[in-house]
């Protein structure tokens, strides 16, 4: 009877810790995570159009409504972007942080870990985009379709 105990509290023990969140366990090719986005989405490209001086609404255009607005600091907004990749695990977790503080409906101060460009003047990025459209082939018709379109029937090409 002892050894039978011992037996199932080892193997409850075992179950059990399969259980936990350890990150062994979350690689394993069975389990199935799906992808996790929150907040609002924030590239470095929104972030290099913010600069000190835009009013609440130039900012609100650029990074959309924040994410928090604290009732006892109205003059402060918070953009959190958090990124949890699925099953495939081949990215890591993303988390980009922006405040924002505010002083007579001005922004004051930028702070975070995605922050505008230091240099105002760079070159933006190239921003044209060529489409390539290829050219299009006759329709090959047969004898009978010109005849019959020819005799004024079908449509021209």
């Amino acid at each position: 009877m002892r050894k039978l105990l011992i037996l199932i509290s080892t193997i409850a023990s075992l179950l059990l810790t399969a259980c936990s969140s350890d990150p062994v366990v979350n690689r394993l090719p069975f389990v199935y995570r799906i992808e996790v986005q929150q907040g609002n989405v924030v590239t470095q490209e929104m972030v290099d159009q913010l600069h000190v001086g835009m009013t609440k609404r130039q900012v609100q255009f650029v990074l959309g409504a924040p994410m928090i607005i604290d009732p006892f600091h109205a003059e402060r907004c918070d953009y959190i972007y958090l990124y949890n990749p699925g099953s495939d695990g081949k990215s890591d977790a993303t988390e980009r942080l922006i405040t924002l503080t505010f002083e007579d409906d001005r922004v004051k101060t930028i702070q975070g870990n995605l922050l505008p460009n230091p240099q105002p003047d760079a070159v933006p990025p190239n921003r044209q985009v060529t489409v390539v459209v290829p050219p299009q082939e006759r329709e090959s018709v047969g004898v009978l379709t010109r005849l019959w379109r020819w005799m004024g029937f079908g449509k021209d090409s």
